[in-house]
């Protein structure tokens, strides 16, 4: 019976959604168990595991079903020993991918036959994935004028902090994060406005002032570092990170309250201000012109939600090594 079942799952094919759910009702189909670190991790995961569902494969995404609640990272690679092909884990990358064995956790991460890892240092990285950012503003102001390059922007920012992105990443590594913390990184690359002239060129003049004056500080301060830092840079350019796509691999809240929602909700009110410019600068008046302003209001999204809905990642070169990860995993399914 087994080679039976297993006989068809080797020929099965993607069926429509409703063929899909009626095999779901009636049992006949391999489930795997996806266990991720939080609620917020679910709807990422989904979205990479409904490409693999078939008639016959199906995947549940959940938390760790435990008696105290507990959640996270840790928690998933504690349980790593017991991880196998009906039950595997997915988790967020963090430096792990960088450290590249550095040490006995990022060992567990890259070695881990049934652990999956984002790549990149969290979902937040590709949900902030410059490329897509354009349509993110569309979505949440119906607005789509291109006012804004963020693809250049987010280039020239990476270029800008990415010095002292290898002295966090070092210090992190060294496990010495009083020389550099994440608090300092933080406060050193965060944006606190936007200027949309040129592109942002102004912000990206101040926020190059900052860096710069907290490089100075560390090279004072750690001499010794400077050429394993150096080395450092080369090592991880191995591994995919250039000096202008640093926002891939910086922590992913960082990047997405300190960097990305400064740009997006500067781009989106002035989008927003466009199209209300746009209205009552047309022919209708009076209760007509209410209407439509009302109708335009009442459109409008949430920036920060549309950007946690985003799936406009999936030509980001960390995605494609996931979803290679993955593809080999289900081959051993067959």
């Amino acid at each position: 019976m087994k080679k039976e079942k297993d006989e068809r799952f080797l020929h099965a094919k993607p069926l429509p959604v409703r063929s899909v759910l009626s095999s779901y009702r009636e049992g006949d189909y391999r489930l795997v168990k996806v266990y991720v670190e939080g609620y917020d991790d679910v709807a990422f995961w989904r979205s990479v595991f409904d490409d693999y569902e078939t008639d016959q494969l199906r995947f549940e995404i959940s938390v760790p079903p435990r008696e105290d609640l507990a959640k996270g990272k840790r928690v998933l690679l504690e349980m790593i020993p017991r991880s196998n092909r009906e039950m595997i884990l997915c988790v967020d990358s963090d430096f792990d991918y960088l450290f590249n064995g550095y040490n006995e956790q990022s060992r567990l991460v890259n070695e881990s036959p049934f652990l999956f890892h984002t790549y990149a240092y969290a979902t937040e990285n590709f949900l902030c994935y410059p490329p897509s950012l354009h349509r993110v503003c569309a979505r949440a102001t119906k607005n789509d004028a291109m006012i804004f390059d963020f693809e250049a922007f987010m280039a020239s920012y990476s270029e800008i902090i990415y010095p002292v992105f290898l002295w966090y990443v070092y210090s992190a590594r060294r496990k010495s994060e009083r020389a550099f913390s994440l608090t300092d990184f933080r406060s050193t690359v965060r944006l606190n406005y936007l200027d949309l002239n040129n592109d942002g060129e102004h912000t990206l003049a101040w926020l190059k002032r900052q860096v710069d004056k907290r490089l100075i500080s560390l090279e004072h301060n750690n001499p010794d570092w400077i050429a394993e830092i150096q080395q450092l840079g080369d090592d991880i350019a191995q591994l995919g990170v250039t000096p202008y796509n640093v926002y891939l691999f910086m922590q992913g809240h960082t990047l997405m309250d300190n960097v990305v929602m400064i740009l997006l909700n500067a781009v989106c009110e002035k989008l927003r201000d466009m199209s209300t410019q746009r209205i009552t600068a047309g022919t209708k008046q009076g209760v007509a012109l209410k209407n439509e302003l009302s109708n335009y209001n009442n459109a409008l999204r949430n920036v920060r939600e549309v950007l946690l809905d985003n799936e406009h990642y999936r030509d980001c070169f960390l995605y494609h090594k996931l979803r290679q990860d993955i593809e080999r995993y289900i081959a051993t399914l067959k």
